[in-house]
């Protein structure tokens, strides 16, 4: 309980050489009496979207995959069995999760002869569009704005940063990648508009630096890594103020979330130390604050938005997890195969389950950020209660580069908006974007009457 009675801003910074940390939400942040308190919520708490590709479809989409129920599962509705499929990882969170399967991303596919072959250069600039992009090498890309980008634009202009944009893989290619398609079609995910496309951060120390370090100049971020000190220790007089200000609750929400801060520095700072120690790296050309390992690289970067949700610098993130034509293994899952050659199976059931393993390490992921988001209370409710994971792929059968079936799952509580824990399978033919018009709908954009090839809106 907050003990003190002075309101404290929402919108609070504790300000330092150049560091900036905003406050995670605080009972002393609440407006005076219920319905004032109500009012404000509904009108300044919306949902909050993370858009995540992992590229190049499931080995349940394939015609033997699909029968083997290596994504989607067997039985529709709530009463479905996850143990066959790539999902299992997420059992403790199925009342969580809503499943939606058997939708096709034609706007990905080929539109004419020349086309033809360059599914993996144009196919993540659809996902998020649903939009067919324009073959060109030059800079007069088109394709679409895209969901998370909609849904900024109109709910994501309160906070510091309206959006951000994650990546895993190497992004720094110019020019044209091949089949006479640019390759900001493959790096981008995020279109402002339908020419717009929105450059991704690959490096944790990137992003950091974003949410904590707003408004430092070049040459005080550069004096605080030389003093090999935590941001924190320059706003140390202002933890001390603002904690003398609150409840017993309270000091204890703001201690947690500055340990939690602290420890995802702690962590960057001791991948920087490594990689730039002259010790042999398994990704040579990454940048410093880039670990080798997948899966700490995918876990920091899922802290860092949780951190971002926690403190209201943003509420919108996309996240692209990988590259169509990526050669990276995954030992981890299981397989020794690379990623791309693993996708081109044959169809052959052994190589199929094989895809499979690596699908299913990618989604043994995402536990970690749901439970990191469960973690995070405000008031009555918790950040994974607030927030709508959509995790899927706009690609089908990856073997035979089709868009058919394709993987969609969407995870969180969306603000009450989506009854979870169910599995919606729908008739063949049915867009992607009909179900992504429906999730709009749900985050608040109800006007939208279409989005990319929608035909329609569907129960989700």
């Amino acid at each position: 309980m907050h003990l003190i009675g002075r309101h404290i801003p929402r919108r609070t910074f504790l300000q330092g050489m150049g560091a900036a940390v905003a406050l995670p939400f605080l009972d002393a942040m609440r407006p005076a009496g219920a319905l004032r308190a109500l009012e404000r919520g509904a009108a300044t708490d919306p949902t909050r979207l993370v858009a995540i590709e992992m590229v190049h479809g499931s080995a349940g989409s394939n015609e033997l995959g699909a029968t083997l129920n290596l994504w989607s599962p067997a039985a529709t509705g709530r009463d479905f069995d996850l143990a066959p499929s790539s999902l299992r990882a997420l059992e403790a969170y199925r009342h969580r999760m809503n499943i939606y399967s058997n939708t096709d991303v034609r706007m990905a596919e080929a539109m004419s002869a020349e086309e033809i072959g360059g599914d993996h250069f144009r196919s993540s600039a659809v996902f998020l569009t649903q939009a067919h992009p324009k073959q060109t090498e030059g800079s007069d890309v088109l394709v679409g704005p895209s969901l998370d980008q909609l849904y900024a634009q109109r709910f994501g202009q309160e906070t510091p940063i309206p959006s951000m944009q994650l990546c895993i893989e190497n992004i720094d290619q110019s020019g044209g990648c091949a089949y006479g398609y640019t390759c900001v079609y493959t790096d981008s995910i995020s279109w402002a508009s339908e020419t717009e496309p929105l450059p991704v951060i690959r490096d944790p120390r990137v992003v950091f630096e974003q949410l904590f370090g707003a408004g430092s100049t070049a040459e005080e971020r550069a004096s605080r890594l030389r003093a090999d000190r935590s941001i924190l220790d320059w706003i140390t007089g202002r933890i001390s103020e603002v904690r003398s200000q609150l409840g017993g609750a309270d000091r204890q929400r703001l201690e947690r979330y500055l340990e939690n801060v602290r420890e995802v520095e702690r962590r960057i700072q001791r991948i920087e130390a490594y990689n730039t120690s002259g010790e042999e790296r398994a990704l040579p050309m990454a940048p410093a604050g880039v670990p080798d390992s997948f899966r700490e690289h995918v876990e920091l970067m899922f802290d860092l938005q949780a951190l971002a949700f926690q403190s209201d610098m943003t509420r919108v993130f996309s996240f692209k997890m990988g590259r169509d034509s990526s050669a990276r293994v995954y030992p981890e899952s299981g397989s020794e195969r690379p990623f791309h050659p693993a996708s081109h199976h044959g169809g052959r059931e052994d190589a199929v389950l094989e895809f499979a393993k690596i699908n299913s390490y990618h989604v043994s992921m995402l536990p970690y950020f749901l439970k990191k988001l469960e973690e995070i209370s405000e008031g009555d409710e918790t950040m994974l209660d607030k927030t709508m994971i959509i995790y899927g792929s706009p690609m089908g059968d990856s073997n035979l580069h089709n868009h058919k079936r394709c993987p969609l799952i969407v995870m969180g509580g969306a603000n009450g908006s989506l009854d979870t824990g169910y599995h919606h399978s729908y008739a063949d033919g049915t867009p992607m974007a009909n179900v992504m018009l429906s999730l709009m709908h749900n985050l608040g954009m109800d006007d939208l009457q279409s989005f990319g090839d929608s035909t329609g809106v569907e129960a989700i």
